[in-house]
């Protein structure tokens, strides 16, 4: 059956280069968002639009009679359209590659479905009255979305990446680390869902746990993360060819490090509204990083596998196992 993307992709072929700016776009936008849904947080207008999908009952926008609030409200919910827009890049351009590579249209798609799924959830985020527990469900939403957006963008730049036989023991240890630190960013949405930044300056429900003992659990969690990267550093740093993949767990030890550091001073400092939204993107950054040492240490993970493609942003075939 003839659909309108096959009958473009019949008359228009766009270049690898296309595609590799739509995955960045796509990626940017997702960890742009996080960021302003914790600004939305720390200014206290998870409610500045009470209700939804539109604003205020009868618009779509906010109106001066939201204050400033509704503005910062708003323009998360905003935010959306552009994240939409940079998925649709990725879309078209994944689908309009000669050769077509099935599996980086599937990615591409999943990203659209997953900002609906994101859209949604922080609709019954507003329903709900911030209950903390569906406010972190969005958040671990929002982080799903970020995980296709590094896949594709990954995909879409793999000739950057050479592939390299790495030891025994190595693959499995990159996958701990993710296993990891997708757990340390569970429990950090706890943190946040038991500390003082409801989103909103009405009495809000928080978690029923003790503040400072699930810190505790969430600063262990990091260290192990921490010692993880700094392990796996050290056995990829005297292999052969293997020069991306200890730029990418020395960026990941580094990243950490800032982000334990930040932890730290905002617990300290009576959770500063800056250095929480801060420590947000800090957190987006940490699981991309730990993502992209994944992937490159598995550098056939999510190839391309029809016969006769090219890697992506390569002029070179691409070696399939």
């Amino acid at each position: 059956m003839t659909t309108p993307f096959s009958w473009l992709a019949e008359r228009v072929t766009l270049t690898p280069r296309a595609l590799r700016w739509g995955t960045t776009a796509a990626l940017i936008v997702s960890i742009l968002i996080i960021v302003t849904g914790g600004v939305v947080r720390v200014t206290g207008s998870g409610l500045g639009c009470p209700t939804w999908p539109t604003c205020d009952g009868t618009s779509i926008s906010t109106t001066p009679e939201l204050g400033i609030h509704g503005f910062i409200e708003f323009a998360n919910r905003a935010l959306t359209g552009v994240l939409i827009l940079a998925v649709g890049w990725a879309i078209v351009a994944a689908r309009l590659q000669k050769p077509r590579v099935r599996s980086m249209t599937r990615l591409a798609w999943s990203q659209f479905w997953l900002v609906v799924a994101n859209a949604i959830a922080g609709g019954v985020t507003v329903r709900t009255d911030l209950n903390p527990w569906v406010v972190a469900m969005h958040f671990i939403m929002a982080m799903a979305l970020l995980t296709t957006t590094t896949l594709t963008w990954h995909r879409a730049h793999r000739g950057q990446s050479a592939a390299v036989d790495f030891p025994r023991g190595i693959g499995p240890l990159a996958w701990v680390l993710v296993a990891v630190t997708a757990v340390l960013i569970i429990v950090g949405t706890l943190v946040t869902g038991t500390g003082p930044h409801a989103g909103d300056s009405a009495d809000v429900p928080r978690m029923p746990f003790v503040w400072e003992q699930v810190t505790i659990v969430h600063g262990v969690l990091g260290t192990l993360a921490l010692v993880l990267g700094v392990l796996l550093l050290v056995r990829v740093w005297r292999i052969p060819g293997a020069s991306l993949a200890r730029r990418r767990a020395a960026t990941f030890v580094v990243v950490v490090l800032l982000q334990a550091g930040l932890g730290l001073a905002q617990a300290l400092l009576g959770l500063p509204e800056w250095m929480v939204v801060l420590h947000l993107l800090g957190s987006a950054l940490v699981w991309v990083g730990a993502l992209r040492v994944l992937l490159d240490v598995h550098p056939r993970l999510w190839a391309a596998t029809p016969a006769g493609t090219y890697t992506m942003g390569s002029h070179e075939p691409a070696v399939h196992a």
